[in-house]
């Protein structure tokens, strides 16, 4: 049996083969194989560069469905921005599971603030307001911009606020989503600013303790936590948590990695009962998705391999029919 070309897609590849509603739908496929239970997927290695300030994860999964395994290296590097270095970059490796053939070598930059930001509008698309039209946006990065991208792709948005402390990265922000998404797009002064009025809220940050305050958060909203997925760090005010309805990609990750949750458990706010259910299982119509006009609603995600191998599969296939990528020696 001859073994398949091995194909490089590099970030702009990845972007070309995956644009974000394919990808919206090929987490929509992720998250109802994961809980259906038909995806093997160890806990992520995790190690720390303490004096680069500096995280190593591995990220392997293998999907019966597909029949493809995936293996993730990303790296997550404090100072690198400040060198003029992406904060994350990373490698993904898709092969066949049947084989273990490799079929594909990907950006894992791209490819992850793809995924992440299509389960977002996954997330946004099961629980948000049918009507939601004004969304904020916290951070002014990659994943931010991959937010308010599968926000647009899910709902129709008449605008969008971005609050960012990095001023001139909100400007940047402001200029390219508005003109990527022909969206008015607004630089918000402040916090309660970006969400005064807001049904649509993504935090994709790497802060250390809440964005915003729980008393700016109206009713009815719908809340995409993506940022930060450390134990010690927070992007969401505790009792907005203690008051949501909380729906996770998955408990055993969320409970071993999602400051936003551990936080005010460990305060005793609440307990583990609070988190309502898992993506896939609304996504199964196993559980409800929002259940009224007035509540909020808060999906916390960690990111998980099954995403990135959902994610490489997809980009792979539309590269070999598009002829995108580069053919690597063997």
């Amino acid at each position: 049996m001859n073994r398949p070309p091995l194909l490089y897609l590099s970030a702009d590849d990845v972007r070309r083969a995956l644009p974000m509603a394919a990808a919206i739908e090929a987490m929509r496929s992720a998250f109802k194989e994961l809980g259906g239970g038909t995806v093997i997927m160890p806990p992520r290695l995790r190690l720390d560069a303490k004096e680069e300030q500096g995280v190593v994860l591995v990220m392997p999964s293998l999907s019966g469905g597909l029949s493809r395994l995936a293996l993730k290296v990303l790296t997550l590097y404090d100072n690198n921005p400040k060198a003029g270095l992406p904060f994350i970059q990373a490698l993904v490796i898709l092969s066949d599971a049947s084989t273990g053939t490799p079929l594909a070598i990907l950006d894992g930059g791209a490819l992850t603030a793809l995924r992440t930001g299509a389960v977002g509008g996954v997330a946004a698309d099961v629980l948000a307001l049918p009507d939601a039209a004004v969304a904020a946006i916290f951070g002014a990065g990659l994943q931010a911009r991959a937010q308010l991208e599968a926000l647009a792709a899910v709902r129709e948005l008449r605008e969008a606020r971005v609050y960012d402390p990095n001023k001139d990265a909100e400007a940047a922000f402001v200029r390219e989503m508005s003109s990527r998404l022909g969206l008015v797009v607004r630089a918000a002064p402040d916090a309660a600013s970006a969400l005064r009025g807001a049904d649509l809220v993504a935090t994709a940050t790497t802060s250390s303790r809440p964005v915003f305050a729980d008393g700016d958060v109206g009713e009815g909203v719908h809340i995409n936590a993506v940022g930060v997925y450390q134990p010690d760090k927070a992007e969401i005010p505790p009792h907005t948590v203690r008051w949501a309805r909380v729906v996770v990609d998955q408990r055993e990750a969320a409970f071993e990695e999602a400051g936003d949750l551990l936080q005010p458990m460990a305060d005793g706010l609440f307990g583990p009962e609070h988190i309502s259910t898992e993506l896939g299982e609304i996504l199964l119509g196993r559980a409800a998705g929002r259940i009224s006009d007035a509540e909020i609603t808060l999906f916390k995600s960690v990111g998980l391999a099954v995403q990135d191998l959902y994610a490489a599969a997809a980009a792979y296939d539309s590269a070999v029919r598009a002829g995108i990528g580069v053919v690597l020696p063997r």
